[in-house]
């Protein structure tokens, strides 16, 4: 391979040599460059630069014919001020950044107007680059105050042992950060299901006492029912928590574990810094295990960032708190959303409770929003009916404006119709259907225990229902799933012999029947 010829380095001598040259001897360019060995270009610009600077002779003037100076004419533009070499102050500049509508042509601007004699916008823009790298190679990444709330789980767990039984439970650690400020919260629960997700994401919005643009969460089920690519499905739960506060939930991509950095820092730091402080410490509630987090979040939060040269709590008060969204008059209340039809007797069954609807909607399916103490059903996006939930099984709560006026409603079915079909078939069947709808607060609450009743002739036949009905009634448990159970197990067919008598022993203090005679 053919060696590359190294450019020959120009000397002090070199230049004195052209000038003496040019105007000594009288030499041109083309001539002074084939003696030196130089370029034509070369020779040119030194003779243009000692011309520009007052050397257009030979030999130079006296003061101005040593090295140093004759360097300093030649390679230096005369007149010009030295520069104002102060650095800017990077960390200010980085947490300015982050407030909304702050750019780093502003930031610029303003380090010039305080320092005219300063750096250029690209030395400017370079030297903060390269104090990004060195803080934080994931600071590029920058977030507007007030923009996100990135939350996770912590893959570590807390065990808290309960003091009733000794069971074990492992308690997983909730933890939510702001993206600006790094400003963070933690909170433990025993699950990660969807009222303890909820409460979480409730709890930090109170914590930060403000709302963000933005609630961005892992794919976990608690969150979303569908983790699509494109159009992930939130839980209907979740989406009604993001309407209350009027923000957006945007789940992360599946094993794209930096769509949400900041909180996979955070909950690095939870675990090392948190975490790991309480792991020679016995939690015997779940209220006690979250006391102890809160007091070493705060001390977290104060702590000062090495790189940063503030606490978060510091940048959270300058930059953050004031670009978020306040907080709502009422927290979010906790409600699960549940799909029902509505029976035959216009009532819906939840939770094994049974509700009712308007008639009108008998066969229609509505959603039911279900919360600690309410009941609301709707249908067509629009609420039909509201009840006070009640913890009674199979307990009814019927509105009387929901019944029908008359039950042509239900085709003509009345109770003395489902009697009389029940006595066709025997009299025990007549007598279980009529304490089945009797027994209800409103008789049609019964028709649907009723008809499942007679329904079960053609499965069994009319004996075996009229026996299984005689054993339910001699038992007292008039439902329609005890005499379903008496026929699927056979009991119908077993006689039930009478109890034996037993003698009773003989013995001198007892007393025979003609004692008192």
């Amino acid at each position: 391979m053919p060696r590359h010829k190294q450019p020959r380095r120009m000397t002090v001598q070199d230049i004195r040599t052209i000038l003496r040259l040019k105007h000594e001897q009288g030499l041109s360019i083309r001539e002074i460059a084939l003696r030196l060995k130089l370029s034509k270009t070369t020779v040119a610009t030194y003779l243009f630069r000692a011309r520009e600077a007052g050397l257009d002779c030979w030999p130079l003037p006296r003061g101005r014919d040593d090295d140093t100076t004759l360097k300093t004419v030649l390679f230096q533009k005369v007149g010009r001020p030295p520069r104002d070499l102060t650095e800017p102050d990077w960390r200010k500049i980085s947490s300015e950044l982050k407030r909304k509508g702050v750019t780093l042509v502003l930031l610029w601007e303003e380090y010039r107007a305080a320092h005219p004699d300063g750096y250029g916008y690209t030395w400017f823009c370079t030297q903060f680059r390269a104090f990004e790298n060195r803080t934080s190679p994931r600071f590029r990444n920058r977030h507007e105050a007030g923009a996100v709330m990135q939350t996770d789980y912590a893959g570590h767990t807390v065990p808290v042992i309960d003091p009733a039984t000794g069971v074990i439970e492992q308690a997983q650690t909730f933890v939510a950060v702001l993206g600006a400020s790094n400003y963070t919260f933690a909170w433990a629960s025993l699950t990660q299901r969807l009222p303890d997700w909820i409460e979480a994401q409730v709890r930090a919005l109170e914590f930060f006492e403000g709302v963000p643009k933005a609630l961005v969460c892992d794919n976990l089920k608690a969150a979303v029912a569908r983790p699509l690519w494109f159009e992930p499905s939130l839980n209907k739960t979740f989406s009604a928590l993001a309407t209350h506060y009027d923000t957006t939930i945007l789940p992360t991509r599946p094993r794209k574990p930096r769509d949400k950095g900041k909180v996979e820092g955070a909950v690095l730091i939870v675990e090392r810094w948190i975490l790991a402080r309480l792991r020679n410490q016995q939690f015997f509630s779940i209220q006690a295990l979250n006391a102890a987090i809160a007091e070493l979040v705060t001390a977290l939060n104060a702590k000062i960032m090495r790189r940063v040269g503030q606490s978060r709590r510091d940048l959270y008060e300058q930059i953050e708190r004031p670009a978020l969204r306040a907080l709502p008059d009422q927290p979010f209340e906790y409600a699960e959303w549940k799909r029902a039809k509505v029976h035959p007797d216009y009532h819906i069954e939840v939770l094994h409770g049974f509700y009712s609807v308007p008639h009108r909607l008998i066969g229609r399916q509505v959603d039911v929003r279900l919360t600690h103490r309410m009941i609301e059903i709707f249908y067509n996006h629009e609420r039909v009916a509201v009840h006070n939930r009640r913890g009674q099984r199979g307990g009814h709560s019927t509105v009387r404006e929901h019944m029908p006026k008359s039950h042509q409603r239900y085709g003509g079915m009345t109770p003395e119709m489902l009697v009389s079909r029940g006595a066709r078939i025997g009299y025990h069947v007549a007598a279980l259907i009529e304490r089945l709808i009797r027994e209800r607060p409103h008789p049609e609450q019964g028709y649907r225990s009723a008809l499942g009743v007679l329904g079960l002739e053609r499965r069994f036949g009319r004996d075996r229902l009229e026996a299984a009905c005689e054993r339910a009634l001699t038992h007292n448990t008039v439902r329609y799933a005890s005499v379903q159970s008496i026929l699927i197990t056979g009991l119908d067919k077993a006689s039930e012999p009478p109890a034996p008598m037993t003698p009773a022993p003989r013995h001198d203090n007892i007393r025979g029947p003609g004692y008192y005679q």
